[in-house]
């Protein structure tokens, strides 16, 4: 008989339901261990890709605290008192006719709906994202946001990888839309 060893994985990252790309697993306590250190102390950095509606500045830092305004409701917001969230964004090409932007995002922090929250609170929500008020479903069905790299310290080799995942059909179909 052929049966699989089973184990128990534990994710050292999540992704908000309905974006796309790279999530974390841990095979073992000793690497869950490992790698939850890394993300407390902001080792494993992350990259994402968004469309996000209207025209950016070039770059910018968001740097405001991420809450839940009503612990009823899933949606977060920009708050006093809420956890410290950082996000880094950069324009990587502007759609002017259309009114949209592709931005890559790096997170400092890690905070639920973090990148959704801050680009909304600027004024440019994620295409797709009806949560945070970036709908158009002519375009795409989800939120277009994309997790495309993560780069850390393998726990038990100690070796630097960087792990991408190229940015999925839908999103490459907007883009193509858009252009």
């Amino acid at each position: 008989r052929n049966e699989a060893t089973p184990f128990v994985f534990r994710a050292v990252n999540r992704l908000d339901r309905d974006t796309s790309g790279l999530v974390l697993l841990a095979k073992n306590p000793y690497s869950s261990c490992v790698l939850s250190d890394a993300v407390k102390d902001h080792t494993i950095h992350r990259e994402y890709a968004a469309i996000v509606s209207g025209k950016t500045d070039a770059s910018g830092t968001i740097d405001l605290p991420i809450g839940r305004p009503d612990p009823e409701n899933v949606a977060r917001g920009v708050m006093e008192g809420g956890a410290p969230s950082v996000t880094h964004y950069t324009v990587r090409e502007r759609f002017l006719q259309s009114g949209y932007t592709l931005v890559e995002l790096l997170l400092e922090t890690g905070r639920t709906h973090q990148i959704r929250v801050h680009m909304s609170h600027i004024g440019h929500p994620v295409l797709g994202d009806w949560l945070y008020g970036g709908v158009n479903i002519d375009l795409i069905e989800r939120q277009a946001l994309h997790a495309a790299s993560l780069t850390f310290t393998h726990p038990i080799t100690k070796e630097q990888l960087t792990l991408t995942a190229p940015v999925p059909e839908d999103m490459q179909n907007v883009l193509r839309r858009l252009k």
